[in-house]
């Protein structure tokens, strides 16, 4: 109800004024920012608030919450020395690879293997860094004061056929809220990509809570890098510059 709610609202928006604005060309903000929970909440927001301007109605953002939980999951939060991070599921687009010969004709295989999520700090001190798997995050504002993000794209596993096959897989992902002054970590977490306990499942989840049961058994909320350690420098391209890619990082 809520999707059809949009669309007629949109339908009946353009019916009286047709959009005749030039449209934006976002370039590789589509592979970047807008991969992103955070921004593409921002976006919709800004479309329910044009639409029920232009129809006199309320369009409320609470109604399309559901949606956007089940499309971009959270995956866990943890705060450690007054700062908060927070790990949700983000969008990654498969590629679709050349054909490959197979037994009575052709195939062209997906590569599958990469995923994304968005970390996102909020409080974050200069005294204090965020780093994955020991590589510094390049945390960028968002607007608001206090919050920073990124989105951090990585090998979830090695299929058979897949770009890049030299690289390996970067999961799990350790996050760790860096002391600059001690060269500690102060607290981090942890993502598998899969149970960590190495479980199989034989069949699909009997309901959501069941699924969510298991998605929240790959979320470790108080593991962390131990020791001293020193931060490596990441590489970014100016890009794509709200993004953590772990197959540059080598």
């Amino acid at each position: 109800l809520a999707q059809a709610l949009v669309i007629r609202a949109l339908i009946a928006r353009f019916w009286q004024k047709p959009f005749t604005e030039p449209l934006v060309h976002h370039g590789t903000d589509l592979h970047d920012r807008w991969m992103l929970p955070h921004f593409v909440w921002q976006d919709f927001m800004t479309v329910l608030d044009e639409t029920s301007a232009a129809l006199g109605i309320t369009l409320d953002p609470e109604w399309f919450k559901a949606q956007f939980e089940f499309r971009f999951p959270l995956i866990g939060d943890v705060t450690y020395a007054g700062v908060g991070l927070e790990l949700r599921t983000a969008i990654e687009p498969w590629h679709v690879l050349g054909e490959t010969g197979a037994i009575g004709g052709t195939a062209r295989y997906v590569d599958s293997s990469l995923e994304r999520i968005q970390l996102r700090a909020i409080g974050l001190t200069p005294r204090h860094a965020v780093t994955v798997n020991g590589i510094a995050a390049p945390l960028a504002e968002t607007g608001t004061p206090g919050e920073t993000l990124t989105g951090v794209r990585f090998r979830a596993w090695q299929p058979a056929q897949c770009l890049h096959p030299t690289i390996g897989v970067h999961a799990p992902l350790t996050v760790d809220l860096y002391d600059r002054a001690s060269g500690r970590s102060v607290g981090g977490c942890t993502v598998h990509v899969a149970h960590p306990g190495g479980r199989s499942f034989d069949v699909q989840p009997v309901n959501d809570l069941e699924a969510e049961g298991r998605r929240m058994a790959r979320f470790i909320p108080h593991d962390h890098t131990p020791g001293r350690f020193a931060p490596m420098t990441p590489r970014t391209s100016p890009d794509f510059p709200f993004t953590l890619d772990l197959r540059l990082q080598r």
